[in-house]
């Protein structure tokens, strides 16, 4: 590669990093930069992942005010999102890469109606409080099966996953971004560690993603933390349609 695809590369992580802090669909752009440079779709996929870790822990750490109040819920998640993990990770070296091309511009799209209906759906489904609060069997399963799309692929993981725990459970938009933050980055290390072992990682493409999406993710959550909810909702609408867009295409 030339000097300016090794920048074109870092920019993506950069901007990758930032979108996935505040909404998700970052995979979108660093994935497709990689393949419009001619590197194998699969390789892509899972060097991709293995260079955005360092940006989900990077947010993680701007949202950590926003996460000091929610230990009870990332205990409570983070098993499920662990072994979605494991188990889309799996199935990306098992199955062809045409398995999952029907569903997932479906599940983005639910995920986007969902954000937007978000406040009237969480009425809806209030349960008993202590239980809302948490997040009953139903978000516990949901977020395992976002960790399986996370591990297979992960586009968009971010607007499905704040769009189920924005309806079920009892909490701010901003700490439900945290949440998301958190649980994307357990997925995403977890298909890490099994693509670091068994499949066919670029190094110096993951070396350059890590240090841009680093950057991106830490400033990313600094600055979108500070929006108000109706306008981090509008911004994680308008991402996802445009990645509804791009996978459609």
């Amino acid at each position: 590669m030339v000097w300016w695809e090794w920048l074109a590369i870092f920019a993506a992580g950069v901007a990758a990093g930032g979108i996935n802090a505040l909404v998700g669909s970052g995979t979108l752009v660093t994935f497709s930069t990689l393949v419009a440079l001619g590197v194998p779709p699969l390789t892509a996929n899972v060097t991709n992942t293995v260079g955005l870790v360092a940006g989900s822990v990077a947010s993680s750490v701007g949202y950590r005010e926003e996460l000091s109040t929610q230990r009870t819920r990332i205990v409570r998640f983070v098993p499920a999102s662990v072994l979605g993990g494991l188990t889309g990770a799996g199935l990306l070296l098992v199955l062809p890469e045409s398995a999952f091309d029907a569903i997932v511009p479906a599940l983005v799209g639910l995920g986007v109606a969902l954000v937007a209906i978000q406040p009237w759906l969480a009425r809806r489904l209030a349960v008993e409080h202590d239980t809302h609060a948490l997040g009953g069997p139903v978000a516990w399963i949901a977020v395992y099966l976002i960790g399986v799309y996370g591990g297979y692929f992960g586009a968009a993981q971010g607007v499905l996953l704040i769009a189920v725990l924005g309806a079920l459970v009892d909490a701010h938009l901003q700490r439900v971004n945290a949440l998301k933050n958190v649980l994307a980055a357990v997925v995403n290390a977890v298909a890490a560690v099994v693509f670091i072992f068994l499949a066919d990682v670029d190094w110096v493409i993951a070396g350059v993603l890590v240090v841009g999406a680093t950057a991106g993710g830490y400033f990313g959550a600094h600055y979108g933390r500070r929006l108000p909810a109706v306008a981090l909702r509008v911004f994680i609408i308008v991402v996802g349609l445009a990645a509804l867009v791009v996978l459609v295409r």
